[in-house]
């Protein structure tokens, strides 16, 4: 098990998460919010990652279901993680926060389907 830090751009708030295996299961999402944000995620159950420093500084933002807790630095805008909706019982966590961690150089990065996920049926 690998621990590694992770802050947003002011260094505000800080988490470290626990890498079994590196970063697994790395991907962008095509929902409505992880699109317009860009960002590269991999996941971890949620006992892998802790907020350590900042966790007053974290934003949380949810929309339609308000399943998904999405979080944020509310001085500098950076997504630092998110609770999954599809998975309630992982984080995604921001790549490109983990110090000394260049995304671009981890290879291929899959996608998931968040769009398809995102919408509620009307009257419910």
């Amino acid at each position: 098990m690998e621990t590694m830090k992770g802050t947003c751009h002011c260094k505000a708030v800080e988490f470290e998460v626990d890498l079994e295996n590196g970063f697994e299961n790395v991907r962008r999402c095509n929902c409505s919010l992880c699109s317009r944000k860009g960002a590269m995620m991999a996941g971890v159950p949620l006992e892998r990652l802790r907020v350590v420093r900042g966790a007053d500084k974290l934003s949380l933002y949810q929309w339609n279901t308000r399943i998904a807790k999405h979080y944020f630095c509310s001085i500098c805008g950076i997504y630092t993680h998110h609770q999954r909706r599809s998975a309630p019982d992982e984080y995604g966590f921001n790549v490109a926060c983990i110090e000394g961690v260049d995304p671009d150089s981890l290879g291929p990065v899959g996608a998931s389907n968040g769009a398809a996920q995102s919408l509620v049926p009307a009257g419910k």
